[in-house]
């Protein structure tokens, strides 16, 4: 859409009354395990199905009884994922970026936390008891971080889902930015034609 665009966090903290803000985090934590003792999962990597069908990130609006854009977040992170989550908090030391959507006059930022192993497992163990499951979270997923031999499965099919506004491109740049997958998967994604 037009207008959509990456802003500093700066711009978007100094817009004006009549915008909206929305916070959403990926969370993951460290996975030594391999698929059928062949495929590296080297980290887990959780994201939801909401109720519309799109898969996205937890977290939601940011409200005015809400401090700061971490507040909100990790209030609607406890209402979608449940009482786990109270074990971490999100941080501005975990901020990644900030997208403008201009026809919306929403702003929505995006985080990454590093959780522990088990940190994670009781998130994904809690999160159906959550005030939200079942409403606005149909269930959380972990995302395939790997390739398949057919050059097809894992990865590249989960990325054909439909997601919510700019959460696959928010996916693969922490993916890669953060280095949870081998630096040639998302090269393979961007150029096809290499394989």
């Amino acid at each position: 859409m037009a207008g959509d665009r990456k802003v500093e966090l700066s711009e978007a903290l100094a817009l004006g009354q009549g915008w909206r803000h929305a916070c959403h985090a990926l969370l993951y934590a460290p996975d030594p395990r391999k698929l059928f003792g062949r495929f590296p999962l080297r980290f887990a990597v959780l994201m939801q199905m909401r109720f519309d069908g799109r898969l996205g990130f937890p977290g939601g609006f940011v409200d005015a009884q809400d401090s700061s854009l971490e507040d909100g977040l990790n209030r609607e992170l406890r209402e979608e994922l449940g009482d786990a989550v109270t074990a971490f908090r999100v941080e501005r030391s975990d901020y990644r970026s900030s997208h403008l959507m201009a026809g919306q006059r929403v702003v929505a930022h995006f985080y990454a936390k590093r959780l522990t192993p088990e940190q994670l497992q009781a998130v994904e163990a809690r999160a159906p008891q959550a005030k939200d499951h079942g409403l606005e979270v149909l269930g959380l997923v972990r995302v395939p971080l790997y390739i398949l031999r057919d050059g097809v499965g894992g990865l590249p099919t989960f990325l054909e889902n439909s997601f919510i506004g700019a959460a696959r491109e928010q996916l693969l740049e922490a993916l890669q930015d953060l280095e949870l997958v081998n630096p040639g998967i998302i090269a393979n994604l961007k150029n096809p034609a290499s394989k």
